[in-house]
């Protein structure tokens, strides 16, 4: 197991270095981070490499037995080639190019830039290809972060040209599918199809959608270059991987790209930012983890996980005692099997001055140190756990077709796509169940109940799947909006919605509505009881489906949710933004006709399950809250983890004992 910090031993005197290493160890550290921000440091003039300062930071490293994971120093290139390569620049939507100063300023349609970063990664990696302290590499720092994933320079206009001649056969093809008849908008050739820059109203849907799959395109071909470029010259001895950043939804590229050809997938967990009042919940904190544990259905690593308070401008909330400590154990719980804590020490220059780390700019040794050591000194003790696969029943499903064209239209000024796939997600992490988050391609087969929020792009293909899914027994819940679209994100003549998904649903909808921001309507049974619903409604017309909820305004007539019986299984469809309450009981609903197997706990309380490869189960028994909770007989201090050892007698009692030492 790789227990460790993120190290940065060029922002101080060497002579420091001993210091540092001596307190790692003695908290419980066996590896570094290293050399992903250094590119000036070993390439000061162009073409003239110098690796001595690592050489001496890694010999060291040796002496202390620290394993070293190596950045490639992408992410921020030298003064010297901003100055040179002009070209080489990310340029903003309104045709602004971005200046040097920050990080991650490059396009990645530069061939310039590609061919200098390239170049540094060969040398790096050849230079230390037999180093056998260096054990791994990772690909840039956080691609596509911070709206480095959209660019709208010159050579993006000319790699989008191509990449659409690659896309399809004919101009003609190109006019047909995106009805560029509409608004006189037809194209001669594929030279003169603009990027989607601001222009009066708004550009054509398809085109943006094509526009978005290009950006994605763009970001992965270059991940994937310099992924062959590690792997031509790297030891074999070592691994590639890439640190994630969060924000899935929000990006312009689908990490499944690029990160499906990682060695093992990294993630960077920063449950609270600089300027949020309080961290993002237990349950938006689960999903993120189970997005990055979906990408290649693996269990996965944490390169960078918060510590102290984070931010750049503005600090954010700082963690109180043991809260980042519960996030490590709950990060564990749910799929990660190594982490590294960012960083080691807090800077005292830079754009980084108020990302604070496990030590401060003082330099003691406080709280955060010590929560740190009881952590490693503790999780290690559960290699055989942390490294067993978790097997989910449920997996939510999205489709990044689908999140663009949210992105590119909203549909309703309240709508949120992550917010949609939380409603979806939160009712069955209540239920202590385990969740895989996973790309529509990924097969279904050994899932029992698959959630698809606000599925709005839908194929031939995928339906069948789903179709086949849910007649084998499987039981399907879509919310609002599901079918509406076809590939190239326009609405088909002739099919009334949920078009493709309406023998599967059992429902048309007739008619729909936008709700705006802070209008909530009621809904309720036939029996009387009520709930609410907000951001959208569709008006549905029950065919073979059952009306579950219904609507009690002027449109009473229309259901609300309905659930059909499609062969042995049952597809629900809930055309609003039902409230907590009503997605619970959905949720309740289902679990007990798939028996699926729930752990009732008080609000905050999280149970995972996992068991080993000798059948021995664990339970992580997890307190989000700021006070003492219980589960069963175990007390949990506030923001406390207990890892215990379920009792093969009691298992169904959910009986608990220690763990063996």
């Amino acid at each position: 197991m790789h227990l460790g910090v993120d190290y940065y031993p060029e922002h101080w005197n060497i002579s420091l270095i001993d210091e540092d290493l001596t307190r790692m160890k003695e908290m419980g550290v066996n590896t570094v981070r290293i050399g992903e921000f250094a590119w000036n440091m070993m390439e000061k003039e162009e073409g003239e490499f110098d690796f001595s300062f690592f050489d001496r930071v890694i010999e060291k490293c040796k002496e202390y037995g620290l394993s070293v994971m190596f950045g490639t120093p992408t992410a921020t290139f030298p003064a010297w080639l901003a100055t040179k390569q002009p070209d080489i620049f990310n340029v903003a939507e309104d045709g602004q190019r971005i200046s040097f100063g920050g990080r991650r300023q490059y396009c990645y349609n530069s061939a310039t830039y590609l061919n200098y970063s390239l170049r540094i990664v060969k040398e790096l990696v050849q230079h230390y290809r037999e180093e056998t302290q260096v054990f791994a590499w990772q690909v840039d720092n956080e691609l596509g972060h911070e709206g480095s994933d959209d660019c709208y320079c010159s050579n993006c206009q000319e790699a989008f040209s191509a990449y659409l001649k690659q896309r399809y056969d004919s101009i003609d093809e190109l006019n047909e599918v995106w009805g560029t008849i509409f608004w006189g908008q037809t194209y001669q050739s594929f030279d003169q199809i603009p990027m989607p820059t601001r222009t009066i109203t708004v550009h054509n849907p398809s085109m943006r959608l094509e526009w978005l799959r290009f950006r994605s395109y763009s970001l992965s071909q270059f991940a994937k270059q310099h992924m062959e470029q590690i792997r031509r010259f790297k030891g074999e001895h070592q691994t590639v991987t890439t640190n994630i950043p969060g924000g899935f939804f929000e990006k312009k590229f689908d990490h499944n790209e690029f990160s499906r050809d990682l060695d093992f997938v990294s993630y960077d967990n920063y449950p609270v930012w600089g300027g949020l009042a309080e961290p993002v919940s237990p349950a938006m904190l689960s999903m993120t983890l189970d997005f990055v544990r979906g990408l290649k259905q693996e269990n996965f690593w944490i390169v960078e996980q918060l510590m102290g308070a984070q931010g750049h401008d503005v600090i954010g909330y700082l963690p109180r005692p043991n809260q980042a400590k519960l996030w490590a154990y709950h990060a564990f719980a749910h799929g990660t099997t190594d982490m590294l804590f960012f960083r080691w020490r807090g800077m005292t220059h830079g754009a980084e001055q108020n990302c604070l780390g496990i030590l401060d700019t003082d330099n003691r040794l406080t709280r955060k140190y010590k929560e740190v050591q009881s952590f490693f000194k503790d999780i290690s003790n559960y290699k055989k756990v942390v490294d067993s696969p978790i097997q989910s029943d449920i997996a939510l499903v999205y489709d990044f077709d689908t999140i663009w064209s949210w992105q590119i239209q909203q549909e309703s000024a309240a709508f949120d796509f992550t917010e949609e796939v939380m409603r979806l997600y939160e009712p069955f992490y209540t239920q202590n169940q385990s969740i895989d988050v996973i790309r529509a391609d990924v097969d279904f087969e050994n899932y029992r109940v698959l959630l698809l929020p606000v599925m709005k792009i839908m194929d031939e293909q995928l339906v069948g799947r789903l179709e086949a899914f849910t007649a084998n027994g499987g039981t399907v819940i879509f919310s609002y909006r599901a079918g509406v679209r076809d590939r190239n994100n326009n609405l088909v003549l002739g099919e009334q919605q949920p078009g493709k998904l309406s023998p599967l649903l059992g429902v048309q909808v007739e008619e729909v509505e936008s709700l705006p921001d802070g209008k909530e309507i009621e809904i309720q049974t036939d029996k009387g009881k009520k709930g609410s619903s907000k951001v959208w409604r569709d008006l549905i017309k029950p065919l073979d489906a059952t009306g579950l909820y219904h609507y009690t305004d002027a449109y009473r007539d229309y259901a609300a949710v309905t659930v059909n019986t499609f062969g042995k299984g049952n597809a629900y469809y809930i055309g609003t933004g039902a409230d907590k309450e009503v997605m619970q009981e959905i949720a309740n609903r289902v679990a007990d006709e798939r028996g699926l197997n729930t752990t009732k706990t008080s609000a905050g309380i999280e149970v995972m399950e996992r068991t080993t490869e000798d059948g021995s189960s664990y339970l992580f028994i997890m307190n989000h809250n700021g006070q003492e909770g219980y589960y069963n007989d175990v007390q949990l201090a506030p923001y406390a983890c207990k890892i215990v050892r379920k009792s093969n007698e009691n298992a169904k009692e959910n009986g608990i004992v220690k763990r063996d030492d």
